[in-house]
């Protein structure tokens, strides 16, 4: 990821909505850009998982009310990691964890919580100059694996991934990445880098989208 993460626009219909999609294409290319000097981490030049076709599944469950989010926790990748609301600063892009944060996630808090009804997006590091970071195995999830949120009301918001997409950056389609799926829903997209290290632009060639939809609730 670059230090600074490019994703624009709020959560409005119309026009508005548009120029959303158009901020997230934008994000889609710079969010998960490293620094200089930084080699390609292991989620690698992998193709996209996807869904198995013969993936059983859990129903959704019914969209939680607002609360906010407070910790991730990623079972089968070993994550347990704080999160923080990220704003956007004065170019309109979404200011990510600093990199000295490299294990903390970033939750796009003009948009959606995660656990209540739409697509909440939380953004995290592949890796740094020297070390992987929060996000460095995201690639590795499958569909049918566990993201939990916990909020600050006390509930534990259990989301089942359904979908794991290395999408090349030549390729990007916003509304098909962070558009909600189904509009009854409780959503959830976890987004980093992927692909190959680019050295002549500095940057990755693809993004990581792992999506999930809320299935349980704990406490």
């Amino acid at each position: 990821m670059s230090e600074r993460e490019r994703s624009g626009g709020r959560l409005l219909t119309g026009l508005a909505w548009a120029v959303l999609l158009l901020g997230l294409w934008l994000w889609g290319r710079e969010v998960t850009d490293v620094r200089h000097g930084t080699s390609a981490p292991a989620t690698g030049d992998m193709a996209a998982v996807g869904r198995p076709p013969d993936a059983e599944l859990p129903p959704a469950a019914k969209p939680l009310g607002q609360a906010l989010p407070q910790r991730i926790d990623i079972p089968e990748l070993g994550v347990q990691a704080p999160v923080v609301a990220r704003g956007l600063d004065t170019e309109g892009a979404i200011d990510p964890p600093p990199f000295d944060q490299a294990g903390v996630v970033g939750w796009y808090a003009a948009g959606a919580k995660p656990g209540a009804k739409g697509t909440a997006l939380l953004v995290g590091h592949v890796d740094t100059e020297t070390r992987p970071a929060v996000f460095y195995k995201l690639s590795t999830l499958r569909a049918g694996e566990t993201v939990r949120v916990v909020r600050d009301d006390g509930k534990v918001a259990e989301f089942t991934v359904d979908d794991v997409e290395v999408v090349q950056r030549d390729h990007f389609d916003a509304q098909q990445a962070y558009g909600t799926r189904q509009s009854d829903r409780a959503e959830l997209r976890l987004i980093t880098c992927g692909g190959t290290y680019d050295r002549a632009r500095h940057s990755y060639t693809a993004n990581v989208i792992v999506s999930a939809y809320l299935t349980g609730t704990a406490v």
